[in-house]
C-alpha cells in the first residue's frame, strides 16, 4: 500500500498534464507551421489564429528544459536563444501584415494636427497649407461618399480644426481591416499627402538665419553701410532709431559671441524698459551679459532675482557681475546680502561685494565696511573697503576710512589719505 498522499499524486499528475516535456525540435516544427500559416492568411481571424499558436508556442518554450550553452564556448549553440529570436521575428511580420486599420488614419491626422499647431510657420508655408487640407477633405469624400466641406480661417489653428469632421466621419464609418480594405488604403493614402504636403510647407527653422531677419524686417534700416558685417550696420540704425524690439531680435537670433556683445551694449545704451523681460529672463538663467545689462539699465525689479544669486551662488565670476549690478542698481535691499558677503573665502570676490555697498551708498553700510577695512588680511578687500566709505561720504563713513592713513599697504593709505581730505575740504566749506 502506498505512503503518498492522494492529493499530492493528483496534484503531480496534473502539472505533468499541463507541463508537457517539449524539446527544442518540437518547438522548431511548430513555428514552422506558424510561418506557413502566416504566409497563408487572408483575413484578421486568420492572423489572431496565427498570434494563439505564437503564444502557445512562447508559453512552451518558457517552461521547457532545453540544454544550456557550454559557457567556455564562445560558437555553442544555445537553442532557446534560437527559438526566442524566431518567435520575435514571426512576432514582427504578424504585426507587419495586419491591417490597415482606420485607427491608423485617425491617428496620422492627429500627428498632422500637432505639427500644423505646433510649428511656427513662413508666410508663404502658412499660404500653402489651406490646399492641401482641402484637398485631403476631398479625398475623405471620395473615399466614403460624404460631403464634408471646410468652413472657417486659413490660419494653422483654425485648418487643424478643420480635420476635426474627416476624422470622425472616418471613425463613424465603421471600416473592417478585411471587408473594407480598399477604402482604408485609399483613406491611408490620401492621409499620406496630407502629412506630406504639410511637411513641404515652409516653416521658419526651414530658413537661414539671414533669411529670418530678412523676413522680419531687420535689414530694412540699411542703405550705405561701412561697417562689416551688415548686422552690425543695421543694430546700430535700430538702436539709433530706438528699435529695441529689433535690437532683441538681433540677440536671440545672431549667435556670435561678437553681435551678442554689442546687442547687449546697445540695450545698455537705449536703457528701454522694453527690454526688460528679456534680461530677466536670461538673467534667471544666470546669463552674466544679461545680469550686467540689468545693472546698467538700474533695473530695480530685477533685484530679488540678483540677491537670489549672492545668497545661493557660488561661481566667482556670476557673482562679480551680480555684486557689481547690485551696486549700480542701488536698492536697499540688497545692502545686507552683499555686506555678509564681506566674510566670504574668496578674498578675489570680497572687494566686488565691498565696492557694490559703495556704490548703493547705504550708510547701514558703513560698520561692516569699516570692519573689513580693520580685518581683512586682504589688501585689494581693504582698499575696496575704504572707497566704498568714501563713497558713502557720511561724515562717520569719511571718518572710518581715514583711520587707516598708516596702514602697510600703500593702496589703503591712498585711499585713507582721500577720505582724510575729504573730511579737510567739508570742515574748511562748513567753517565758511
Amino acid at each position: 500500500m502506498s505512503d503518498d498522499d492522494p492529493a499530492e499524486e493528483a496534484e503531480e499528475a496534473e502539472e505533468t498534464e499541463l507541463v508537457p516535456e517539449v524539446s527544442a525540435e518540437d518547438l522548431e516544427a511548430r513555428l514552422d507551421e506558424a510561418a506557413e500559416a502566416l504566409e497563408a492568411a487572408e483575413t484578421e481571424a486568420d492572423l489572431d489564429d496565427v498570434e494563439g499558436d505564437l503564444d502557445a508556442v512562447e508559453a512552451d518554450l518558457e517552461r521547457a528544459d532545453l540544454p544550456e550553452p557550454d559557457e567556455d564556448d564562445d560558437e555553442a549553440e544555445d537553442p532557446r536563444a534560437d527559438l526566442e529570436s524566431r518567435l520575435s521575428d514571426l512576432r514582427d511580420d504578424l504585426e507587419e501584415q495586419r491591417g490597415p486599420y482606420a485607427a491608423d488614419v485617425v491617428d496620422d491626422v492627429a500627428d498632422v494636427q500637432a505639427t500644423l499647431r505646433d510649428t511656427r510657420w513662413t508666410e508663404a508655408g502658412e499660404a500653402d497649407l489651406p490646399a492641401v487640407v482641402d484637398e485631403f477633405v476631398a479625398a475623405v469624400n471620395e473615399a466614403l461618399g460624404t460631403e464634408l466641406s471646410r468652413d472657417g480661417d486659413d490660419d494653422p489653428e483654425a485648418l487643424a480644426a478643420a480635420l476635426d469632421e474627416p476624422t470622425g466621419a472616418v471613425e463613424d464609418a465603421g471600416l473592417d481591416a478585411d471587408e473594407d480594405a480598399d477604402t482604408i488604403a485609399a483613406l491611408l493614402e490620401a492621409t499620406d499627402a496630407l502629412a506630406t504636403g504639410v511637411d513641404d510647407a515652409e516653416e521658419w527653422d526651414d530658413l537661414e538665419t539671414y533669411e529670418q531677419l530678412q523676413a522680419q524686417g531687420f535689414y530694412d534700416v540699411l542703405g550705405h553701410y561701412k561697417d562689416f558685417p551688415p548686422e552690425l550696420s543695421a543694430l546700430k540704425a535700430h538702436e539709433q532709431a530706438g528699435n529695441v524690439e529689433m535690437v532683441l531680435l538681433a540677440l536671440d537670433s545672431l549667435g556670435s559671441e561678437f553681435m551678442e556683445e554689442h546687442a547687449l551694449n546697445a540695450l545698455v545704451r537705449m536703457n528701454d524698459q522694453g527690454a526688460f523681460e528679456a534680461m530677466h529672463q536670461r538673467a534667471g538663467k544666470r546669463d552674466q551679459a544679461a545680469i550686467k545689462a540689468l545693472g546698467k539699465m538700474a533695473a530695480e525689479d530685477a533685484v530679488e532675482t540678483l540677491v537670489d544669486y549672492v545668497d545661493s551662488d557660488s561661481n566667482p565670476a556670476l557673482q562679480k557681475v551680480t555684486f557689481k549690478a547690485l551696486g549700480e542698481i542701488g536698492h536697499a535691499d540688497a545692502v545686507q546680502p552683499l555686506a555678509n558677503k564681506l566674510a566670504m573665502e574668496n578674498d578675489e570676490v570680497r572687494p566686488y561685494a565691498a565696492r557694490a555697498l559703495g556704490l548703493i551708498g547705504d550708510t547701514r553700510a558703513v560698520e561692516p565696511l569699516a570692519d573689513a577695512a580693520a580685518d581683512d588680511e586682504s589688501d585689494n578687500v581693504r582698499a575696496a573697503a575704504l572707497w566704498a566709505l568714501r563713497q558713502i561720504g557720511t561724515e562717520a563713513a569719511l571718518e572710518a576710512a581715514a583711520e587707516f592713513d598708516d596702514d602697510r599697504a600703500f593702496i589703503v593709505q591712498t585711499e585713507a589719505e582721500k577720505a582724510r581730505d575729504a573730511l579737510d575740504a567739508g570742515a574748511e566749506e562748513a567753517a565758511a
